[in-house]
């Protein structure tokens, strides 16, 4: 991602911000300027603007532009450990570390790479090029069941339900600190942060509604095992809620649980369970995963405490 930073002079005052873009970034069109604005990488004197602001002599215009973005995917031999798969479906159980899909930085050894060897052209084309068949994601760091489209008429079906709160998916997680009730919910919308563009937060400015769900599994010193089912699937949103109860989640280096962040390496979450209608044979289907080695070791570990 480039960012750069220029002053408005006087010539270009009373200038709409995405014209002034234009005219001084070279590479970018009114267009292009107008979706950067519209995704919240412009600020101008550090706040976010509308593309149809006019602006003033010595405002500071601030531009993020993101790195280009391959054309499309490409195969690659990648072992992957599909758990089902028929003509319109599978499910793979995603290990802690690969990227679901490319993009900037990680245009190779993805899973959407592996899906690509694996599937060949069977995959729906529905979230484009560099996505095909990915219905939903889980971070890089964290493990787990995923689920694959092989055709539009599945995703757009499996789609729905995740929309519809009727595909059931739950994970399990070990949090910082003590949570006192036995089960809770998070009922928090969740937004980009305001000042951090990479990372998400709880704001009810422009933001999406988000509904997370938590059960106590099992004490440690200073831990718990925690299993969570979402209701809604926002970017970031158990490592979000979680971090805004004040029990980020264990191993997480953005959202505050950075303890024993060199023994797990990433957050210690797991996509271990889920549930939902086969689009073509309407069977309800469900799958499970067992706790990965690096979570089980690292409670074995707490148990040492």
């Amino acid at each position: 991602m480039t960012e750069k930073s220029i002053t408005v002079s006087e010539e270009y005052s009373k200038f709409r911000i995405d014209k002034f873009i234009s005219e001084n970034f070279l590479e970018l069109t009114r267009s292009s300027a107008a979706k950067l604005i519209e995704h919240g990488n412009v600020r101008v004197n550090g706040k976010e603007v509308s593309k149809n602001l006019k602006l003033n002599r010595e405002d500071t215009v601030q531009i993020c532009i993101p790195d280009p973005v391959m054309a499309e995917a490409v195969p690659e031999n990648i072992p992957i450990d599909v758990i089902y798969e028929d003509d319109d479906l599978l499910v793979v159980n995603k290990p802690r570390g690969m990227v679901v899909h490319p993009a900037a930085g990680n245009y190779y050894g993805t899973l959407v790479n592996a899906l690509l060897y694996h599937c060949g052209e069977s995959l729906s084309g529905i979230n484009g090029v560099l996505r095909p068949g990915i219905v939903h994601r889980i971070d890089k760091d964290t493990s787990g069941l995923l689920i694959v489209a092989k055709n539009d008429f599945a995703h757009q079906s499996l789609a729905q339900q995740i929309k519809e709160h009727s595909f059931t998916r739950k994970y399990m997680a070990v949090v910082v600190g003590n949570i006192k009730e036995n089960e809770g919910s998070v009922d928090l919308p969740i937004g980009r942060h305001h000042t951090d563009r990479k990372k998400m937060t709880v704001t009810y400015k422009n933001s999406k509604n988000a509904l997370t769900h938590y059960r106590v599994i099992a004490r440690y010193n200073g831990y718990t095992h925690i299993e969570l089912t979402l209701e809604t699937g926002r970017t970031h949103q158990i490592r979000v809620h979680m971090s805004h109860l004040g029990h980020p989640v264990a191993g997480d280096p953005v959202y505050g649980g950075k303890n024993y962040l060199k023994k797990l390496n990433g957050q210690c979450l797991h996509a271990y369970y889920i549930s939902f209608v086969h689009p073509r044979t309407n069977e309800t289907l469900t799958f499970s995963s067992p706790l990965p080695e690096y979570f089980t070791d690292f409670l074995n570990t707490l148990t040492l405490l």
